[in-house]
């Protein structure tokens, strides 16, 4: 049941000055209408539940140039008319190359697509510590500040994609003023360099606080973890909420329920006790000390000679097994084959050659946990 209205939580994005809600709307996943090759945000349905975040005190939006099929930018453009004055933009250039016309064409684009004259948080997209020296550095960083100094962004940002030391020397270049990643329950090793950002002064933004909605789903070995938490999503959030050196927790919500749910979260002053933090600690190592008994994901096995994808089905089985979150693990390995980003095929196939036994470091049955995965998994 949804609680009277609450007062939203408010927290300082590093040294930039802005004081923004620790609930983030990440319009990743907006509700789409139309035929399949030429859907668009479904405005009717996305741009009020943008605009009640914004109500309940939302004040963080971030979007990208492809979200949404390419549209996006258009939509959030819509939902900000009336508000963009109260509101903290962020969104993305992807572009590394050599030819400055195309960056710029990339900015102005956005510009005009969320019909705007600034953007608060431009990031590089997707920025690896590699991308940083080779093109950021010397120069698309450059270009980046022109359009600082022409008022056309506000702050100088990047999303992130790589390890621990890449964000621990990212954070030492002083180059960003702040850092939107990956981190959730499932997903925790960046931590260290989180903490390193925070000590910095530079601002974290946590994309993905469902595991990219591998924890929006029921699962008994998660849920009633906390007292009083017994949606699996709610103690997701909560969780990285938790940690202080986050200040956004960027959701990806795609219904009015998801908002509503997430302004009650996020009101709350505190996310999870102390013995709460504790207890999901201590379940969490036993969940990785119990995942690594099963397949370590190192890829060994690979290639099949079936084309048995078998790093994916290992790891949505794990899922499953150790985690309790069967419906998506069920949807990954149906999907094997099936979607652009999990090529492959699914356990089917095996012909039980052997050859992927002869070369696994941790010796597992593999045709008989394959079996026993497409028995589990396989939805009827």
């Amino acid at each position: 049941m949804i609680k009277e209205e609450q007062t939203m939580i408010y927290r300082e994005l590093g040294k930039t000055g802005l004081k923004v809600s620790q609930l983030g709307f990440g319009a990743m996943r907006l509700p789409m209408c139309g035929d399949e090759a030429n859907k668009t945000v479904d405005r009717d349905l996305a741009v009020p539940m943008i605009r009640r975040a914004f109500e309940a005190g939302v004040n963080y939006i971030d979007t990208a140039v492809f979200y949404c099929n390419g549209d996006s930018q258009r939509a959030v453009g819509d939902a900000l008319k009336g508000w963009r004055d109260k509101i903290v933009l962020s969104t993305k250039n992807h572009y590394y190359d050599e030819n400055e016309k195309e960056w710029w064409t990339n900015l102005e684009d956005s510009l005009t697509r969320l019909q705007v004259d600034y953007i608060d948080i431009y990031n590089h997209h997707g920025i690896t510590w590699q991308a940083y020296e080779t093109a950021v550095e010397p120069r698309v960083g450059k270009w980046m500040q022109k359009a600082k100094d022409q008022g056309l962004i506000k702050h100088i940002c990047c999303s992130f994609h790589d390890n621990n030391e890449a964000l621990m020397k990212l954070v030492d270049s002083g180059y960003p003023a702040a850092i939107t990643l990956q981190y959730n329950m499932l997903d925790r090793q960046l931590e260290d360099g989180i903490a390193y950002a925070h000590e910095k002064g530079i601002g974290i933004i946590a994309m993905g606080p469902v595991a990219g909605g591998r924890l929006g789903v029921t699962s008994e070995v998660m849920q009633k973890l906390v007292p009083g938490v017994d949606r699996v999503p709610e103690l997701a959030l909560r969780f990285v909420l938790a940690n202080p050196n986050v200040t956004v927790a960027l959701s990806g919500m795609s219904t009015i329920q998801h908002v509503e749910e997430n302004i009650v979260t996020a009101s709350d002053p505190v996310s999870l006790s102390d013995s709460d933090r504790i207890a999901i600690d201590e379940h969490l190592v036993r969940l990785h000390n119990m995942a690594d008994l099963y397949c370590s994901g190192c890829g060994y096995c690979m290639p099949c000679p079936n084309e048995v994808n078998i790093p994916v089905i290992f790891g949505a089985y794990n899922q499953a097994r150790v985690y309790g979150l069967w419906d998506t693990a069920r949807d990954t390995y149906n999907s094997i084959g099936n979607v652009p980003w999990i090529t492959g095929k699914n356990a089917e196939v095996c012909i039980e050659c052997g050859l992927c036994e002869s070369k696994c470091p941790q010796k597992l049955e593999i045709s008989k946990q394959l079996a026993e995965a497409h028995k589990a998994l396989l939805k009827k």
